[in-house]
């Protein structure tokens, strides 16, 4: 089944800066046909490192916390709901200065990072929302200064009753278009076909014809009226924007977006593999005999859809299912509690090309890379909900999620309900939890308890690490969507800090694209 929040933890910022004027009146009532809402002064709530004072007019209540000027003061409130789903955690403040006074906000000990930037004067005073699960009862809500200069002026803490609910993957989609035109979206890439098949994923639950019609003029850039494409595909990742091409072919029947997937489809006939049949993860010569888990992910799910949708043969009915167990055999951690793991990259030759090769590991690069696993995953699962039933790998490939999601699940964190950047070290100080990865892992999760490959139990990791990822994206005072902690490309290396020191640039392609894959699969 579909999953469904229960758990009283912090879900996302869902909304941008509101600059308020003075208001005097208590809030704590609502107007017909508004959400009812209930209010909490901040002068009464358990103050730690702040003083209550009322020499800036506007305040509601007695005064306001003026929080002392250090990380770690706090202003803890115990908010009451009567029903449990999705509400809004209003924060009214004011904050002088120029500099972003950052609070962290935790519901019940799960906590999120969220800006309170400058009003423009102690007497200007704004709000901003946090979105939030709670259950019916008593629920304690902290906010933490996470700055030298302290929080802002806080006033109150309104809590309303959550009627009014956001579609995320409209409003990041909304998001996408609005800073770039089909044009400036960015060139063929494995990182553009990600993003806009989350977008074709949107569109088929909304129908909403401008985002097709945007995946059109995006692909139409690249595609001629004859169905010529000026790429030589040479490696995976060059593939994985071939999952666009099916889709347009899929809904306009149009022959020059089937000619040029047909590209790829044949590019694979004669394409490079390992001594066991692996495809290799590039041509290049530094790459040459490599294995990435990256890769599944790059080519075949494109495979597996070219016969569904366009033309079955032999090949496209095999051979995606084979990759994934062959890959699977070269990258899988078969021992402790990581079994079940991924290594990120296996090298055949043997480190010939690549410095990172560990011999005494099979030939891998001996760190499991979270984003990679997340490839894996949904390749897996993807390719489960278009081979038959009847397929004689079917059950090798439900086999290999029996392991992956156990392994995803004892390595989730259970603080933030995300995984790490590098899943096997939590406790290094230089790791972080990445939100592409924790994305992808989140949806093959619920997906393989959907289906029923792996018992029902495992719904609440993937219940956590929606949570987890939701609580990463806010919205910014120009009404946009952002989110952030997504690892940039990244390659195979065996060093530790090459991973932990990637850069993680907002709104990063790679997790747009996961984002909008498992909030299309989580929202039901």
């Amino acid at each position: 089944m579909p999953l469904r929040i229960r758990h009283r933890v912090v879900l996302a910022l869902a909304a941008g800066v509101l600059l308020l004027p003075p208001i005097a009146a208590h809030a704590g009532t609502s107007r017909a046909g508004e959400s009812a809402s209930v209010s909490y002064e901040a002068e009464n709530a358990t103050i730690s490192q702040g003083v209550v004072e009322s020499d800036h007019a506007g305040y509601t209540g007695t005064g306001f916390v003026n929080y002392d000027n250090v990380a770690g003061s706090s202003v803890e409130f115990q908010v009451t709901a009567a029903a449990s789903g999705p509400h809004g955690l209003v924060f009214r403040f004011a904050n002088g200065t120029a500099a972003d006074r950052r609070m962290s906000i935790a519901v019940n000990g799960v906590t999120v990072n969220q800006s309170f930037p400058g009003t423009g004067a102690w007497t200007a005073w704004a709000t901003v929302t946090v979105r939030a699960v709670l259950e019916a009862g008593v629920t304690t809500v902290r906010a933490t200064a996470i700055t030298a200069d302290g929080g802002p002026n806080l006033d109150a803490l309104t809590v309303d009753d959550g009627a009014q609910t956001t579609d995320w993957s409209r409003a990041v989609v909304d998001s996408t278009m609005a800073r770039y035109t089909p044009g400036a979206l960015g060139g063929w890439s494995y990182t553009r076909g990600l993003y806009l098949w989350g977008q074709y994923l949107v569109w088929r639950r909304t129908g909403e014809a401008r985002y097709l019609t945007y995946i059109k003029d995006w692909a139409d850039r690249f595609v001629d009226s004859s169905g010529g494409i000026s790429q030589s595909f040479g490696n995976l990742d060059s593939m994985q924007a071939g999952n666009v091409l099916l889709a347009l072919y899929r809904e306009s029947g149009q022959a020059r977006y089937r000619i040029a997937a047909a590209k790829i489809r044949n590019r694979l006939t004669t394409y490079p593999r390992t001594s066991d049949g692996g495809w290799w993860h590039s041509t290049s010569d530094s790459r040459q005999g490599q294995l990435w888990g990256d890769g599944v992910y790059m080519v075949n799910p494109f495979l597996a859809r070219y016969g569904a949708w366009v033309a079955a043969d032999s090949f496209t009915g095999t051979e995606p299912a084979r990759q994934l167990e062959v890959y699977w055999s070269h990258l899988r951690r078969t021992s402790g509690t990581a079994a079940g793991l991924l290594y990120h990259a296996y090298d055949e030759p043997g480190g010939l090309t690549a410095p990172w090769v560990k011999p005494q590991l099979g030939n891998t690069n001996g760190i499991s890379w979270c984003r990679a696993m997340g490839w894996f995953g949904m390749a897996v699962v993807d390719i489960l909900e278009i081979i038959p039933a009847t397929h004689p790998r079917r059950e090798a490939l439900i086999g290999i999620l029996r392991e992956l999601v156990p392994a995803y699940a004892r390595w989730q964190d259970p603080a933030t309900g995300r995984w790490w950047q590098v899943v096997t070290e939590p406790a290094n100080p230089a790791n972080w939890t990445e939100t592409s990865c924790s994305a992808m892992y989140t949806y093959t999760i619920s997906k393989a308890v959907e289906r029923g490959y792996v018992d029902a139990s495992y719904e609440a990791y993937a219940e956590r690490g929606y949570q987890g990822v939701l609580a990463e994206l806010s919205v910014g005072a120009d009404g946009r969507t952002n989110i952030a902690d997504i690892s940039e490309g990244t390659n195979a290396s065996d060093s530790l800090s090459y991973y932990f020191g990637r850069a993680r640039p907002l709104n990063d392609f790679h997790g747009l694209g996961a984002f909008l894959i498992m909030n299309e699969q989580l929202r039901r």
